[in-house]
């Protein structure tokens, strides 16, 4: 099934300013994110979504591809279904969202995600390990699954609640979503679609409008925690020594 990776990105955050051209490595951090895309199997295709020139020349700069969408965007969602709606990329049936301030994010999460999708979930995303002592942390979005692997609820609290503590109580895993999403094109239709919810509005996470609509959202999980994305300047100094660290170890 051919596969279309696209990479929101734009400059306005409130937190990091011009997060996509920040350094990461001595690269924008845009383009630390399209070289860990490019890295994953099965992707046919990947592009850069953005409404920023700058964004556009540094990513074309490296040889990427871009395409420029509307200012207007909500989310990264909308962003990508803008760019996957377009007729250049008809012949794609399936598209992964790898949001652009995640150059860490696994490459098994990312392939994850679309097998999830392939095998028959409306969207696909990732789950990593979460410590207890980070699991209050609203920053770090948890998730709680069925059966079956599929998402039951996302929240920036503590999910799930543990009403009975102490030393011979066993505590409850914590997993901590990835920003990654694979979607059938049906799927992102109906989403994009949809009107915002109240529990997505609530919570500030836009995965719970497809949940609200009945949508099957296929998790992935992975057997150990990632670098969280980067969101604040705190977020990037310590992406930085992450980075500076592998390079050493790599040498």
């Amino acid at each position: 099934m051919p596969v279309l990776g696209v990479i929101p990105a734009r400059l306005g955050s409130t937190r990091l300013a011009r997060k996509p051209l920040q350094l990461l490595g001595g690269e924008p951090l845009i383009v630390r994110v399209l070289e860990r895309v490019r890295a994953v199997p099965g992707i046919t295709e990947v592009v850069v979504a953005t409404d920023a020139d700058d964004v556009r020349r540094v990513v074309e700069r490296v040889g990427g591809r871009v395409s420029m969408t509307s200012h207007l965007h909500q989310s990264g969602t909308e962003r990508v279904a803008e760019v996957f709606g377009r007729p250049e990329f008809a012949s794609f049936d399936l598209v992964v969202n790898i949001q652009g301030d995640e150059p860490f994010l696994p490459v098994d999460a990312i392939r994850g995600s679309v097998l999830r999708v392939e095998a028959g979930d409306d969207v696909g995303t990732a789950a990593v390990p979460l410590p207890a002592d980070q699991a209050d942390d609203p920053a770090r979005v948890k998730v709680v699954l069925d059966g079956a692997g599929r998402a039951l609820y996302f929240s920036r609290a503590r999910i799930p609640f543990q009403r009975d503590a102490g030393p011979t109580v066993t505590p409850p895993p914590y997993w901590q979503h990835l920003g990654v999403y694979a979607y059938s094109r049906a799927a992102l239709a109906r989403w994009v679609g949809a009107a915002a919810t109240m529990l997505e509005e609530t919570e500030r996470l836009e995965q719970l409008r497809a949940l609200y609509l009945g949508m099957r959202i296929g998790v992935v999980v992975l057997d150990r925690p990632a670098m969280p994305g980067i969101d604040t300047p705190d977020d990037l100094a310590a992406a930085e020594r992450y980075w500076i660290a592998q390079a050493t170890r790599n040498t």
